[in-house]
Parts: C-alpha cells; sequence; structure tokens
C-alpha cells in the first residue's frame, strides 16, 4: 500500500518523471498552454504554482531557485518579468485544467492545463466602456445649451445693461410662444 506517500509515479521512475515534470513545466510556462492527460496536469500543477510563487517573490534567490527545475533562461526571465507581475494580487490558483475527453489511442483522459488570464485586461475594458457611455450622455445637453444661448448674443449690446436685460425677456416670452404654437398644433 501507498499510504503517506504523496505524488503521483505517472508510470515512470523517479529520474524520468522528475525530467518529464521540469520539461512540461518549462513548456507551460513558455506557451501559457500545454495539452496533456489528467494525472500529468495534476502533478505539474503542484510545480507551476511553486515555480509562479517564486517568480512573484522576485529576489535573486528565488531566481536561482527556479532556475533549479527551469533550466531555459528565457523562460525565466518571462517569468519573473512578465507573468509573475500578472498575478502579483492573486494569493494562488494561477492554473486552469480543462477536460477534453479521452484520447482515441489508448483512451486516456485528456485535458489542457493553462496559466489562468490576468485580470488586468478585465478592468480597462470596463474604463473604455464608461468613457464612451459619458460623453453620448453630455453630447445632447451641450447642443440645447449652445442653441439656448445664439440668440441672445444676437441681441444689441450698445444700449447698455437695461438693454441686455430687455433682450434677454423677449427671448424668454418667444420660447413660450413656441411652445403654445407647438402644443396647439399637435391638437
Amino acid at each position: 500500500m501507498r499510504h503517506r506517500k504523496a505524488g503521483r509515479r505517472l508510470g515512470r521512475n523517479s529520474s524520468h518523471r522528475k525530467a518529464m515534470l521540469r520539461n512540461m513545466v518549462t513548456s507551460l510556462l513558455q506557451h501559457e498552454k500545454i495539452t496533456t492527460t489528467d494525472a500529468r496536469a495534476k502533478e505539474l500543477r503542484k510545480l507551476v504554482e511553486k515555480m509562479i510563487t517564486l517568480g512573484k517573490r522576485g529576489t535573486l534567490h528565488a531566481r536561482r531557485q527556479a532556475l533549479q527545475v527551469i533550466q531555459d533562461k528565457k523562460v525565466v526571465a518571462k517569468l519573473f518579468e512578465q507573468i509573475a507581475p500578472r498575478y502579483q494580487e492573486r494569493p494562488g490558483g494561477y492554473t486552469r485544467i480543462i477536460k477534453l475527453g479521452h484520447r482515441s489511442g489508448d483512451n486516456a483522459s485528456m485535458s489542457i492545463i493553462e496559466l489562468v488570464e490576468e485580470e488586468l485586461t478585465i478592468k480597462p475594458k470596463k474604463k473604455k466602456a464608461a468613457k464612451k457611455a459619458e460623453p453620448k450622455v453630455e453630447a445632447p445637453v451641450v447642443e440645447e445649451t449652445t442653441t439656448e444661448e445664439a440668440p441672445v448674443e444676437e441681441a444689441p449690446v450698445e444700449e447698455g445693461t437695461a438693454g441686455v436685460e430687455a433682450a434677454e425677456e423677449p427671448a424668454a416670452e418667444a420660447s413660450v410662444d413656441d411652445d403654445a404654437v407647438g402644443e396647439k398644433s399637435k391638437d
């Protein structure tokens, strides 16, 4: 019995299993999505989450620890510079496993393991939608204000302040008369 023995054997000896998982971690971080069997994906998730946590630390020691598992320096650089900053606010759960069904050759259950999308891409979309909605609401209000002020500006200003006030009053009366005429024609 295998009581208290964590991890899956995956049908390989320890050195083969270790090498396979290291290659899969490198591929997943490089491509951000791979297709594999369910058992391998579940084992791979443990290692990938540890590597992203190391990337979030960002220290030299963490980079050296990541290089012990991931042997490609470019992938480690991508992990520390691009992938880890995405998940800075996220406490865990950086990967997602999606089940695909069974492989036709040996009927093994297959799945896709991928990095969870960053939440930052959702926030800019909301900001853009809010910006678009605001001008639509403001545009009609600005146009109406402009049309009402136009007759006031055309009134003669030479007569002094009393003339300006007098010019404003007939404009207000004219708008009331226009409304009354509009209502009568509708009836």
